[in-house]
């Protein structure tokens, strides 16, 4: 039987998310004339913000699963009120209590799996190294170059996996020494924390923590900006630091290092679009966009939204396992805005925006008319050329480890 929280718990729970300083906010709604919600329906986090203070937020409601923790509200805040670390405080509220509204179940399912098999997916341990059979990308060992960190999307998700393969074949091309971990790596947990499972979290961030000492990692590579974030900036509370290089930034590094090459041609009009846990989270603006600069004959233009002001796809905090309406959608705003601006590719570099954006191109019949691309295959694809790289060679992470 679900049971509603006490409201002492509720504000303790609050305090000790961001002490007293929801105290600061003036209700000047700030927060809601940026918040990417009121694009397409009422919301308020400022009402959320109000309530709290007086420990009578409804944990029960829907209100508080909204929040995609982009980072829009604190961005623009002229309090300094911590909204997100707010807003997840009453969901590990909601969670100790088991109360979630019908649309937020399907989260419980991913904290299950992330238990069981190490993913949101419901996918098996045994096969998240399927994505390199065939390929020379081989189990890491120490004194490699760099862990390249695949993530659970690109893992497992059959279109994400394409851009985890264009990325090997990218940093084979390129001479790196790296390894992945296969069946040893698990979720960094970042989303299934701003779920409020911070237990789930946990018990991930330890074993990831663990097997990167054990195997000797000392820089990691990732694709996903969540892992980036977590791993950068969340990690270190339990007491370990680890270099970590999104992977945007790591292939500008190797095209300024002339250790890759792009000799062929992108020749199509690309907008680009900032995840927010790359931008807003982490200030990563430039490094995608001078990548996507060295590309021969690819011609970059801005979207409207852009860096700091960027429009969520709405996957973040856990809401790409939540079910969200179609009209409620910020994915198809933003791939309209894709479509005004004449790009015949939207690029980004999260697994989640791509997730969206590409169901959002089917909803709005906009297959034939724009193609959704993560950073490594446009590169892979200037690097290449038409010619497909050859595979086999090596020893393929195929294999169970």
């Amino acid at each position: 039987m679900e049971t509603a929280a006490p409201f002492g718990e509720v504000i303790a729970e609050i305090k000790q998310a961001g002490g007293d300083v929801y105290k600061l906010c003036y209700q000047c709604g700030k927060c809601d004339a940026v918040c990417p919600w009121n694009r397409v329906r009422p919301f308020s986090m400022r009402r959320i913000i109000r309530e709290a203070a007086f420990g009578l937020t409804e944990v029960e409601g829907e209100d508080i699963w909204r929040c995609t923790t982009c980072g829009t509200c604190p961005a623009e805040c002229p309090r300094g009120v911590k909204q997100i670390g707010l807003g997840v405080s009453l969901r590990r509220v909601a969670t100790s209590y088991g109360v979630f509204p019908a649309s937020v179940k399907p989260a419980r399912g991913a904290a299950a799996s992330l238990v069981s098999d190490g993913n949101p997916l419901r996918e098996d341990r045994g096969k998240r190294a399927d994505w390199a059979a065939g390929l020379p990308v081989k189990p890491f060992k120490e004194g490699m170059e760099v862990l390249y960190f695949v993530g659970c999307y690109y893992s497992y998700d059959p279109r994400l996996r394409k851009a985890a393969v264009a990325t090997a074949e990218v940093l084979n091309m390129a001479g790196v020494d790296f390894g992945i971990l296969g069946t040893k790596e698990s979720c960094c947990g970042e989303s299934i924390r701003k779920t409020g499972a911070e237990d789930v979290f946990k018990t991930l961030a330890k074993e990831n923590i663990r097997t990167f000492i054990d195997q000797g990692v000392k820089k990691i590579v990732v694709s996903s900006p969540h892992c980036y974030h977590t791993f950068r900036n969340e990690y270190p509370e339990f007491m370990v630091n680890f270099e970590i290089v999104h992977m945007s930034q790591y292939l500008l590094m190797l095209i300024k290092e002339g250790r890759l090459r792009l000799s062929g041609e992108f020749a199509k009009k690309v907008a680009y679009h900032d995840p927010c846990y790359l931008g807003r989270h982490n200030g990563i603006y430039e490094e995608p966009r001078e990548v996507l600069k060295s590309v021969p004959g690819l011609n970059l233009v801005e979207l409207e939204d852009s860096r700091k002001a960027s429009l969520c796809c709405g996957g973040g905090g856990g809401r790409i396992w939540m079910e969200t309406p179609k009209n409620e959608r910020f994915s198809n705003l933003r791939m309209e805005q894709a479509r005004a601006s004449g790009a015949a590719v939207l690029a980004t570099s999260c697994p989640y925006c791509i997730t969206n954006f590409e169901e959002s191109r089917l909803t709005l019949g906009y297959e034939g008319a724009i193609e959704v691309k993560e950073i490594a295959e446009i590169v892979r694809e200037a690097a290449f050329g038409a010619a497909k790289p050859e595979s086999g060679a090596g020893g393929a992470c195929g294999e169970r480890q």
